[in-house]
């Protein structure tokens, strides 16, 4: 880890964000999927639904640190149940 000066919490966010690309293109080569549409009303894929995901968890996170501050677990509660409902709904 020395190499880039990374700590472990670091290594881990990007470590799970890689293996959730991997996931996700596994799932797309094995099981295709036809895009949906969802109560916005525009049509979305699997990926679509996970950049969603990802760029709404970092601007709850971003929000979060910014008016409550470094009790982030909560937050990460907040973006599971942020994820589960762009999955489902959109």
């Amino acid at each position: 880890m020395d190499w880039m000066a990374w700590t472990w919490p670091t290594a881990l966010f990007f470590i799970i964000i890689a293996s959730t690309l991997i996931v996700f293109t596994v799932l797309a080569a094995r099981y295709p999927e036809t895009p949906r549409r969802g109560i916005l009303g525009m049509e979305t894929t699997r990926g679509d639904r996970l950049f969603i995901t990802l760029l709404g968890s970092a601007f709850i996170n971003l929000a979060w640190l910014g008016l409550v501050g470094a009790s982030q677990p909560w937050a990460l509660l907040v973006c599971l149940f942020y994820a589960v409902a762009v999955f489902r709904f959109v």
